[in-house]
C-alpha cells in the first residue's frame, strides 16, 4: 500500500468532520461525493442548497445526502456563530453588525464552525485566493501555541527511490511566506519535520538549503540559513538537521560526502527547507513537472487546527487527497 493509500485508510478510521466552504461548486461537490461514498471523512458543505441539489441531479451524485448542508444566509447556528465571531474580534474593534455581515461569508463561517467544535478541519481554495482563505483562519482559529508562523509543505513522491526515504520527501515552505527571517525559517524546519513524521510517516532528516554548503559562499542570505539552523537545533535538540547545504549536497550521497563530510544529513536528507518562497515554489513545481513527481499538498503547518488551501487549478482527486490529509492532521491536533 502506498503512502497516499495509507493516509486515506487512516482517515477512514478517524471519522473526522471536514468543512468545505466552497460547497456548491462543481469540483467540491464531486469530491465530497467521493469522500462520502468511500467514508474518508464526514463532510459539512457550505453553500446555496438549491444550487447543490440542482448540481447533485445534474452530475448524478449519490453520496451528498450524507453531508450536512449549511446555507450561510439562513441556518440554526447563525446567531451562535455571529456571537462567537464578535467575542473573538471585539478587541480589534469588530461590532455585532459587522459580525452579522461576516458570517454570511462561507470563508468566515468555516473556521467558526471549527472553533465552535462542529468541524475538525477545513479545505478551501479551489475558487478563492490563498489570502482570502487564510485571513479568516488567522483571525478565528489562529496559529498553534508554539508557532508564530504558518507555512505550506508538499509531500513529494518521486519514482527514483534513491532520493529521500524510498522516494518520499517533504518540501517547505512552498506556499505562504515570501521571505521568512531566521526564526521563522527555524520554525518552518521544525514543523516540516513533524509533517514528515506524522503525515509522510518517515524519520525526518532536515536539510536547510542554500546556494552555499558549509561556508562555500558568503552572503547575508547564507547567514540567515546558518542562524536558522542553529535556532532549529535549539528548538528541537533531537532533530536530525543540518545546514547550510546546496540541494545536490543534501540529496545526493556522493556529493554530500564530498561537500559536507562531517554532516549526518548531507546526501540523505528527506526534508528540504527552502530559504524563501521563490526557491520553494519554483523547486517543487520543477520536480513535479520535470521528474514526474506526485506533489501532495500544500499541507499548512502551524495552525491551531488543520485548515488547508488548494490551488485554484486543483482536480477533484486533489481535493479528495487533501481532505484525507486534513483528517490525519486533525488526529495530531486532538
Amino acid at each position: 500500500m502506498g503512502l497516499l493509500q495509507d493516509i486515506i485508510s487512516n482517515a477512514r478510521k478517524l471519522e473526522k468532520t471536514i468543512v468545505l466552504p466552497e460547497g456548491d461548486t462543481d469540483r467540491m461537490l464531486k469530491a465530497a461525493d467521493v469522500i462520502l461514498n468511500t467514508r474518508i471523512a464526514k463532510i459539512i458543505l457550505i453553500g446555496d442548497p438549491s444550487i447543490i441539489q440542482r448540481k447533485v441531479k445534474e452530475f448524478g451524485l449519490n453520496g451528498i445526502q450524507k453531508a450536512e448542508i449549511i446555507n450561510p444566509l439562513d441556518h440554526p447556528k447563525r446567531n451562535e456563530m455571529k456571537n462567537l465571531l464578535f467575542e473573538i474580534r471585539k478587541r480589534k474593534g469588530l461590532t455585532l453588525d459587522q459580525a452579522e455581515e461576516l458570517v454570511n461569508n462561507s470563508l468566515y463561517l468555516a473556521p467558526l464552525l471549527i472553533k465552535a467544535g462542529y468541524a475538525d478541519g477545513e479545505v478551501a481554495g479551489s475558487e478563492n485566493a490563498t489570502g482570502d482563505v487564510l485571513r479568516p483562519a488567522f483571525q478565528i482559529v489562529k496559529t498553534a501555541a508554539n508557532s508564530s508562523v504558518v507555512s505550506g509543505a508538499f509531500i513529494m513522491i518521486v519514482e527514483d527511490t534513491t532520493y529521500g526515504e524510498d522516494g518520499i520527501m517533504v518540501f517547505a515552505d512552498c506556499a505562504v511566506n515570501p521571505n521568512p527571517n531566521a526564526k521563522q525559517l527555524a520554525e518552518i524546519a521544525v514543523a516540516s519535520a513533524q509533517t514528515a513524521k506524522n503525515i509522510a510517516k518517515i524519520d525526518p532528516k532536515v536539510a536547510m538549503l542554500s546556494f552555499s554548503t558549509d561556508g562555500s559562499g558568503k552572503h547575508e542570505d547564507v547567514d540567515k540559513v546558518i542562524e536558522a539552523t542553529k535556532l532549529a537545533k535549539e528548538m528541537a535538540p533531537d532533530l536530525s538537521i543540518d545546514g547550510e547545504l546546496q540541494a545536490d549536497a543534501a540529496i545526493v550521497e556522493s556529493v554530500g560526502r564530498k561537500k559536507a563530510p562531517n554532516s549526518k544529513v548531507a546526501g540523505i536528507a528527506n526534508v528540504l527547507v527552502f530559504p524563501n518562497l521563490d526557491a520553494g515554489n519554483i523547486g517543487y513545481k520543477l520536480v513535479q513537472r520535470l521528474a514526474g513527481a506526485q506533489a501532495i499538498g500544500p499541507v499548512l503547518q502551524g495552525m491551531a487546527a488543520p485548515i488547508n488551501d488548494l490551488s485554484r487549478g486543483c482536480s477533484v482527486e486533489d481535493i479528495v487527497n487533501l481532505v484525507a490529509i486534513t483528517a490525519n492532521q486533525a488526529q495530531e491536533e486532538a
